[in-house]
């Protein structure tokens, strides 16, 4: 809940973006923070540190894509408690005058990571509160080339650690930096390194920081170098010490100083040469041996067989607005399937926040979330019918799965390839694997939005290699815990494999209007992202809101799916309900099924930002939640 503390604070902030220079103007709306305004670039990320990194990249004349880079490494370096070098970030990226495209910012599964080995390791020790059985080879098979119709996607909960060696994926965040750079960027990556570079140097670590070494010390402790960067003296430090990572300092030295080097050869040529030196050079050499002899599966080879890829968005329109997701080897395109479902309603008239609104809008999410669960993978593994489940025709056989006097409790997929509305051998799934202690659940994410004065447009969402973490070595990379979002059920899509991506929730948004910039817009909350951004962008389109009410608006979000995360728990029906939407609502909503579970007036997991850009007067306006310490600023 905001303190009047906390308002204060907000308010502080607000005068402080204006010494920057932003256009600021207080909406009529009763909301904490004002909108931020400008016509030379908004930037809006997790951490106020993070977004002057990227604001200063556009003041030294660095486009959206060079502020974002900026953004995202200073992120890596300060915003430990939620991303950090060795985790992931998926981008999506629109210039001008071409199409969007995304950077594919997220590793492999090492090549030892084996259904077998995880199935075998649960066998060894035990496997206490899990259902494993011995993976089907066929399935498994299946499961390596085209798995066309699954028979029944689930988890076999608890094989794949949360946290610890054995979680790791390759790293993604710098491939996928220098990549967007490289196709996208003007700037070298050295200079839109510099500001990570001073933050690694030190910075003045804040509240939220030293509470998540303090809370989630027991766990990292075991491992000697992290013990020893985040409890520096043996002591967890104090808020306003100056935290030092002079290990990440020296690793991003080493590699902005091979780019120099490499100059003469081209911007392109030297680029590559610094990437390479973290994936084939030095440091991947360094982080594979550190993981090999510490009880892990990633190798030297797995970084050096790895990059980041260009790839093609997930496209839908709503009411005219195209929507672009990353592919079906995260979850983004879910959130184009519940638009297209609720494209037959209309919302408006509802009222935002109604009992039928909310009513519809989580029932339609119950539908997209099932297929996520059934469908969605890695597309160089799967067969996905990603035309079908993006059609408007099969949203309206969904649609009509919609009870509008009764909550579903079943999970319920579609049949996209046949073109029905239910997949037959649909069953609910159920788990009863025990819960893990807090402080190894994940850790989240944070988001980094970008819009410049020329319309460029920069979405990202980066996530992993959270406290508590593996540090590999003197190196001073934390390793991600990503795998865990892989399954250990050989029937499902998404079932682990070496060199898979496993499918992961982070979810950018970039959103056109007649071809135009319309708005860019993410978030962390795990499997809550595409709801939270879903209703943030119909606040917009349907209400009329503007940036900063769109993301302070009450919000609600269902548990009605396989958590991508820790056991991967399906809690039927469940749905969390802010305090601020009134008793009355929340009464009917209880009438019609829905397993409420209320929280507090600012209490759901997620928090955007969401950039907007009005073509006609070229200002850019931006929102930032208050509820996780959201920043926005603008020039």
């Amino acid at each position: 809940m905001l303190t009047r503390r906390s308002l204060l604070s907000y308010l502080s902030l607000a005068i402080s973006i204006a010494v920057l220079g932003a256009s600021l103007q207080v909406s009529s709306a009763d909301t904490f923070r004002p909108v931020v305004r400008g016509r030379r670039g908004v930037v809006a990320g997790g951490q106020p540190l993070s977004v002057e990194a990227g604001m200063r990249i556009l003041q030294r004349g660095g486009n959206a894509v060079d502020a974002g880079v900026a953004t995202i490494l200073a992120a890596s370096v300060i915003e430990f408690s939620h991303f950090s070098t060795g985790g992931e970030v998926p981008i999506l990226i629109k210039l001008k005058g071409k199409d969007v495209a995304v950077v594919e910012g997220m590793g492999t599964a090492p090549a030892k990571a084996t259904l077998e080995f995880f199935v075998d390791r649960a066998k060894q020790r035990g496997a206490a509160g899990t259902t494993a059985t011995a993976p089907d080879s066929s399935a498994t098979q299946r499961a390596g080339s085209d798995l066309d119709m699954p028979s029944m996607p689930g988890a076999k909960s608890g094989l794949i650690p949360s946290t610890g060696p054995l979680a790791a994926t390759v790293p993604a965040v710098l491939d996928a930096c220098v990549t967007a750079l490289d196709q996208f960027g003007t700037k070298s990556l050295a200079e839109v390194m510099q500001p990570a570079i001073e933050l690694a140097d030190g910075f003045p670590i804040d509240e939220l920081r030293v509470q998540y070494i303090q809370t989630r010390a027991p766990i990292f402790s075991q491992w000697a170098d992290a013990k020893r960067i985040f409890l520096p003296n043996g002591a967890v430090p104090k808020v306003g010490d100056v935290f030092v990572q002079a290990d990440l300092a020296r690793t991003m030295r080493a590699i902005a100083a091979t780019e120099k080097r490499n100059a003469g050869r081209g911007r392109h040529a030297a680029l590559m040469a610094a990437r390479d030196y973290f994936y084939r050079g030095p440091v991947g050499m360094r982080i594979g041996d550190y993981m090999q002899t510490h009880g892990g599966l990633l190798a030297a080879a797995d970084l050096a067989g790895w990059h980041a890829k260009i790839g093609a968005p997930a496209k839908g329109v709503y009411r005219g607005y195209e929507v672009y997701k990353t592919g079906f080897w995260a979850q983004g395109p879910m959130m184009i399937e519940v638009l297209n479902v609720l494209e037959g309603y209309d919302l408006k008239k509802m009222g935002q926040n109604s009992p039928e609104y909310i009513h519809t809008v989580t029932e339609a999410l119950k539908l997209g979330f099932a297929d996520r669960d059934r469908f969605y993978a890695d597309p160089n593994f799967v067969r996905v019918p990603a035309q079908q489940l993006l059609s408007k025709d099969y949203a309206a056989m969904r649609r009509s799965l919609i009870d509008q006097s009764l909550a579903s409790l079943a999970q319920r997929p579609g049949d996209p390839v046949n073109m029905k509305p239910l997949l037959a051998s649909a069953t609910t799934i159920s788990y009863n694997a025990p819960p893990l202690p807090e402080i190894e659940k994940a850790n989240d994410t944070t988001c980094v939005n970008v819009i410049d004065k020329d319309g460029n447009m920069f979405s990202a969402t980066p996530s992993g290699a959270w406290l508590p973490a593996v540090v590999a070595g003197d190196t001073g990379v934390l390793m991600g815990q990503r795998l865990q979002s892989a399954l250990t059920d050989a029937s499902s899509p998404n079932v682990v494999a070496p060199g898979k991506r496993p499918r992961i929730t982070l979810t950018p948004t970039l959103v056109l209007k007649n071809g135009q910039p319309f708005m860019v817009l993410s978030t962390p909350g795990g499997d809550n992202q595409d709801q939270a951004l879903l209703q943030v962008l119909l606040n917009v389109i349907e209400f009329g809101m503007n940036p900063q009410e769109a993301v302070e608006a009450p919000r609600f979000d269902t548990q009605h799916y396989v958590s991508s995360f820790d056991n991967h728990e399906f809690m039927a029906g469940l749905l969390n309900i802010e305090s601020r939407i009134p008793t009355e609502v929340i009464s009917q909503l209880g009438s019609r099924g829905h397993k409420l579970k209320i929280q507090s007036a600012w209490g759901t997991g997620s928090s955007p930002t969401v950039i907007m850009y009005d073509v006609k007067s070229g200002v850019i306006s931006g929102g930032a939640d208050p509820r996780r310490g959201r920043y926005a600023v603008a020039w």
